[in-house]
């Protein structure tokens, strides 16, 4: 399935006279059923571009640096490296975040700008608490908010982000979980998520991520194909969700809304899907296929943290979860907060290199992690077909 996706893109390069200036939410023409994420001129673009690249450099495009806010200066060499995505822990942001990230966009050597997340959810998961805009839980707002009103929370939180130098919040959280209970080691969501009516929570979910995409920031639908009811939190070990067949005619309805209606990418969830896969969502093939062959999802799919309990627990180190992640079809990889920016470093540098050492020995296919680090770059980056 990568392999047809580079070659789509491809073809639409051959087939592109002068573009101009193509983003990931401009508009285009496009023969999917969804609006979800770019359109094909913006992947084109960004597959030729990478086309041009090694394979280590395409692994590090499709890794992602976990690191404390505070610590986000010793980023630099991540910079240069051209990882994919930073990912930012931590209650407080440095006053200069905002100078420090826009100097480390600049430090990137191939005009490509890094993917700047953080958990933005509200209540209690509310990262860099000290610079962006308070928010309640998501349940509360699904109790008491109009769509009207969350997409305006929503626009607040994303101007805020903005201002910091952030461009992606991995939020919201597109789950079905009416337990009025804080997460925990028995239940990921509770208040994470807006409740457990499929339809009104599709709602609240568009209105949310709206509400980002107005201010420049790109959302992400968690955790996919939907933890409500799962019977135990993948940060601790192993767990599984509620059944494929629950799953297709409930947990589903959120996300397929939010593709169709929304420009949001797609976090896998950790747990096991009875009938479906026996394996962590986030490294089961089936999945991905779920996402872009039934529900025509174009854009950038990423694992929740591959360092969670739920892959430790099956002796799966952080490299090897993300090159079984990416041969599934996932094309950014994640993983928790390291304890020190030296760790963070040396944890994103040891997983490119497997990762390319996977395409040597043909475990990984070129053409698959080609693709992936094509949907990376497509995610954020202006291309223009001419350059």
């Amino acid at each position: 399935m990568r392999a047809k996706l580079v070659t789509l893109a491809t073809m639409l390069v051959a087939t592109t006279v002068v573009v101009g200036e193509a983003s990931a939410t401009s508009s285009s023409t496009t023969t999917t059923t969804t609006l979800a994420a770019k359109p094909p001129t913006a992947l084109a673009c960004a597959a030729r571009l990478v086309s041009t690249w090694s394979t280590a450099k395409q692994a590090d495009e499709v890794v992602t640096v976990s690191i404390n806010a505070l610590n986000v200066g010793a980023l630099g060499p991540a910079a240069r490296a051209g990882f994919g995505g930073v990912l930012l822990f931590g209650s407080t942001a440095p006053p200069s975040l905002p100078a420090i990230l826009a100097t480390l966009q600049r430090e990137r050597r191939d005009h490509v700008t890094t993917l700047v997340m953080t958990d933005a959810e509200g209540g209690g998961v509310l990262r860099l608490s000290n610079v962006l805009a308070p928010m309640p839980w998501a349940q509360t707002m699904g109790k008491n908010l109009t769509n009207v009103q969350i997409q305006a929370a929503g626009a607040r939180l994303g101007r805020s982000m903005a201002a910091e130098g952030l461009n992606v919040d991995l939020a919201p959280v597109a789950d079905l979980d009416s337990r009025a209970v804080a997460p925990g080691a028995l239940d990921a969501d509770g208040f994470r998520a807006f409740g457990g009516d499929p339809n009104v929570v599709a709602g609240n979910v568009v209105a949310f991520e709206r509400g980002l995409e107005s201010t420049g920031i790109r959302g992400t639908l968690k955790h996919f194909p939907g933890l409500g009811g799962s019977n135990r939190n993948t940060d601790y070990g192993p767990a599984h969700t509620l059944s494929w067949a629950t799953l297709t005619s409930t947990a589903i309805v959120p996300y397929r809304a939010a593709l169709q209606r929304t420009s949001a990418m797609v976090m896998v969830a950790n747990a096991s899907v009875p009938g479906l896969t026996n394996l962590p969502a986030s490294i089961a093939a089936p999945v991905m296929t779920y996402l872009r062959n039934v529900l025509g999802f174009q854009g950038l799919i990423m694992t929740d943290s591959l360092s969670a309990g739920a892959l430790s627990a099956r002796h799966l180190s952080v490299a090897q979860a993300s090159i079984d992640a990416l041969v599934a079809g996932a094309d950014l990889v994640l993983a928790g907060n390291p304890t020190s920016p030296s760790a963070a470093l040396a944890q994103a540098n040891a997983t490119a290199k497997a990762i390319a050492r996977a395409v040597a020995e043909n475990v990984l296919p070129a053409a698959t992690l080609a693709a992936a680090a094509s949907q990376v770059v497509a995610a954020r980056s202006a291309l223009s077909c001419t350059s």
